[in-house]
């Protein structure tokens, strides 16, 4: 299930959900009971890591792959 970022209007507070994309827009109250919140949007970054270089094509290139280019 995805997490989701809310925003309360009354106290500033931020806070998450855990919950199914279906309950996505349905109104989230804030930890202090607070019922004026905004959905924030939210960003995916992926990371990673790797091992080498990036992998080298072999052979030609260019429009044709090398065959017909001179």
């Amino acid at each position: 299930m995805p997490t989701y970022a809310y925003r309360c209007r009354e106290c500033a507070g931020t806070f998450e959900l855990l919950r199914p994309m279906s309950e996505s827009g349905a109104p989230a109250p804030c930890p202090e009971g607070h019922q004026d919140t905004v959905k924030l949007l939210t960003t995916v970054a992926l990371t990673g890591s790797a091992s080498g270089p990036a992998p080298v094509s072999a052979g030609g290139g260019g429009c044709c792959g090398g065959g017909c280019c001179s």
